[in-house]
């Protein structure tokens, strides 16, 4: 049985409230004090610490098509250690390192 997409059930179920959040989305996109490659390596090291899998699987093809290297999304899951120990690197490192090669499975 295939899981709905948490993103399209929040769409559907609340339409208006979607569309305000992708708002906001939108505009954090278009703000320009950092480049599309820190934002995704920074969205990526937040969902990391706010244990969000579902996010990190999103966010690091994104970080990878903005020009973000391998070593670069694995130093901010490292980051995380600072934050909460070795949880995000057992639970988020392996897996995030293989969404970058291609071989997605979180």
């Amino acid at each position: 049985m295939k899981k709905d997409n948490p993103l399209e059930i929040f769409k559907r179920e609340a339409p208006e409230i979607q569309q305000a959040y992708a708002g906001v989305i939108k505009a954090l996109i278009a703000s320009n004090g950092l480049d599309a490659k820190t934002k995704q390596l920074v969205y990526i090291a937040m969902k990391v610490v706010a244990d969000d899998r579902n996010a990190i699987k999103y966010h690091v093809p994104l970080a990878r098509a903005a020009g973000a290297t391998r070593d670069e999304v694995k130093d901010v899951i490292l980051l995380s250690l600072t934050v909460n120990g070795l949880k995000g690197i057992s639970m988020y490192l392996p897996e995030a390192l293989e969404a970058y090669d291609g071989n997605q499975v979180i």
